[in-house]
């Protein structure tokens, strides 16, 4: 499918990853349906695409509500004709233990990274499958793969979008519904504002966990599935997909090596933070000004991690490699 003039619509499209494939989409010559519950944030990520050269239309919208992702599809389909790319983007998250995390708390998230997914599932595929032909977008984590301590209902939520997907697929094979496409990205950690916004019930100030990827990087994977769909995309170099295969391999050191990172990297023992439901129950602009990138990311330094990373990785799997030979 080409991306100049193609239909897609994007959900949590008012900062991170779902900015950063807006403005990707744009450049691209796509008619843009952009969502999210900021509208202040997504009136000014539309009017960027339109200063681009695309087409571009806003609509405030609250993933869990059925009613208006249902609604979304429809002003897609009438303001252009059709609804060619639907990409699940939407999301947020909790830090802290599960006994910590209040549990109105933990089943937001669910309900906004799983039931928004699904309701954005059934909005785009009911019209896709009349169409004959389209492409949805599940964008997941490579946490999906390898769950985190202290985000266990984020890491709940994204192999949920895995599972989604590869139900979805099914579901169109057994029909013969060879147009329809589903795919799923699995992005390493990625310099958004996913880390303020989120919710924080640990006590410490949750922070990106090197190495970090930027949000362009997802952007360029998603309009490259649009071209060209595939089931499955990891995005974050040789290290995550490093990552994904040693813990099919070896689960036990996998994770135990991740919870240690987790608890000395991503959650600060030096800084603090004080109990926050954070954008679970209210629009990101409230809370700081929608943005593609959280401030985590400094290209050198990254780009020395990365590769410090992926050679650490490296070597892991040539050990395990000889320890299954």
């Amino acid at each position: 499918m080409r991306v100049k003039k193609s239909v897609v619509v994007i959900t949590g499209a008012s900062s991170g990853i779902g900015r950063a494939t807006a403005f990707r989409c744009a450049d691209k010559g796509a008619r843009l349906v952009l969502a999210a519950r900021s509208s202040k944030a997504l009136e000014a990520v539309a009017g960027e695409c339109r200063k681009r050269g695309a087409k571009a239309i806003a609509v405030v919208t609250d993933v869990t509500d059925p009613g208006m992702v249902d609604n979304l599809a429809a002003r897609a389909v009438s303001e252009f004709g059709r609804l060619d790319v639907w990409i699940n983007n939407a999301a947020v998250g909790a830090f802290g233990r599960l006994a910590d995390i209040p549990q109105t708390e933990f089943q937001r998230v669910l309900d906004v990274n799983i039931s928004g997914y699904v309701n954005g599932a059934r909005a785009a595929l009911t019209r896709q499958v009349d169409q004959g032909s389209g492409v949805l977008i599940n964008v997941a984590s490579v946490v999906g793969e390898t769950p985190l301590p202290y985000s266990a209902a984020y890491s709940m939520s994204k192999a949920a979008a895995r599972a989604l997907s590869i139900s979805l697929r099914s579901e169109l094979a057994l029909d013969g519904m060879s147009g329809v496409k589903v795919c799923t990205v699995l992005p390493a950690t990625i310099d958004t504002p996913f880390y303020q916004h989120a919710a924080n019930y640990s006590g410490r100030r949750a922070k990106a966990m090197p190495p970090v990827y930027t949000p362009e990087r997802v952007a360029k994977a998603v309009v490259k599935l649009i071209v060209r769909p595939r089931r499955e995309t990891v995005v974050g170099g040789l290290t995550g997909r490093l990552l994904v295969l040693q813990h099919r391999v070896m689960p036990g050191a996998v994770e135990a090596a991740i919870a240690r990172q987790v608890d000395g990297n991503q959650l600060s023992r030096r800084q603090s933070a004080p109990t926050t439901a954070g954008n679970l129950h209210m629009a990101s602009e409230t809370l700081r000004k929608g943005s593609v990138t959280g401030g985590w990311h400094g290209r050198r330094r990254t780009a020395q991690r990365s590769i410090m990373s992926a050679a650490a990785l490296a070597g892991a799997l040539v050990v395990l490699r000889k320890r299954l030979a």
